[in-house]
């Protein structure tokens, strides 16, 4: 089984002003004249972290790092104005382009397989191949499976944690119980619903409890980016159109990319990524037995780096 690529440091960092109030955070590492390759992180609201880098040979990848509007190390933490799925495309264009980047690579989990895929119909002649994992469509049902009914059926106990912020009378519709309180005046009010919401995120997200990903969850920076951005988008059904996704995966057609996701996702259920496969075929679809929604279950790596050798392969010319 395949493992993470030794640790290393950033080459550069860069700090880039987009529309006011936002400055976005990028870090380039690996081989400057290597294969462009741009990890696209979770949430929205996750933020990079540093074992992103680990997924790729560091002698043969130019390896970006990119935290979207709001989140990790962008600027302000956790801003709600201007931040929608249209803009985040736009930042994406503008760091390519501010980075002398012809085509990339897209390395996209979870959220990030989401904005990956807007991206790549959006811009598909910029894009040299997918590599995503644990994808999320982002329709009313995966909103709901995961903050209504469904994920509270599998992890009930979890879920009580989650519910007891919210009194009984506003539960019909937790997102927008948790937005009151994630928006709301009262710093501590906010803190306390983001841990609440991202700590029930954390401890879905594996197969086996894992006290390192429920601790990174609930630290308060990640806390208060994640689960404000989240509810944001969410309650703003990501700022897509139905089923938008799905309908235009045709735009994919020339795009080689591979589709990784475990049997037993949680966060974002195998439907996702079928029903993406089913409309994208192009894509290969490796369903992973012994995993859940994390990209730092076991598995999940192997898969990964299998993921980005393949794809890279089929993206390089024959000599000749």
């Amino acid at each position: 089984m395949l493992t993470l690529y030794p640790e290393i440091l950033p080459n550069t960092h860069h700090r880039l002003a987009v529309d006011p109030p936002h400055e976005l955070y990028i870090e380039e590492s690996g081989n400057p004249d290597g294969i462009p390759v741009l990890v696209v992180h979770g949430g929205p609201g996750g933020g990079c972290e540093d074992y992103h880098r680990r997924f790729f040979d560091a002698e043969r990848f130019r390896i970006i790092l990119m935290d979207q509007r709001g989140a990790g190390r962008s600027t302000p933490l956790a801003e709600l104005e201007g931040n929608s799925t249209d803009k985040l495309v736009e930042d994406m264009e503008t760091v390519r382009k501010f980075l002398g980047i012809d085509r990339w690579l897209l390395f996209g989990g979870s959220w990030g397989s989401t904005l990956s895929l807007v991206y790549a119909q959006t811009h598909p002649d910029r894009v040299s191949g997918l590599v995503l994992r644990g994808v999320f469509l982002c329709r009313p049902r995966d909103i709901h499976w995961f903050y209504q009914e469904g994920a509270s059926r599998v992890f009930p106990d979890y879920w009580e944690d989650f519910e007891a912020q919210i009194p009984e009378s506003e539960r019909a519709d937790m997102v927008s119980a948790y937005y009151r309180r994630l928006t709301s005046s009262n710093e501590l009010e906010q803190i306390q619903a983001a841990k609440a919401w991202s700590i029930w995120e954390g401890r879905c997200a594996t197969l086996n409890p894992n006290p390192r990903v429920v601790e990174h969850f609930a630290h308060p920076h990640v806390a208060i980016a994640l689960a404000r951005i989240e509810c944001h988008y969410f309650m703003n059904n990501a700022f897509l159109e139905p089923d938008q996704i799905v309908r235009d995966a045709y735009k994919l057609a020339d795009i080689p990319g591979i589709i990784v996701h475990g049997r037993y996702d949680m966060v974002c259920p195998l439907d996702n990524a079928l029903a993406l496969s089913n409309a994208w075929p192009e894509a290969d679809l490796r369903i992973i037995r012994d995993a859940g929604h994390s990209a730092s279950e076991p598995a999940i790596v192997d898969a990964l780096i299998r993921g980005v050798e393949e794809v890279v392969a089929k993206t390089e010319k024959p000599v000749g």
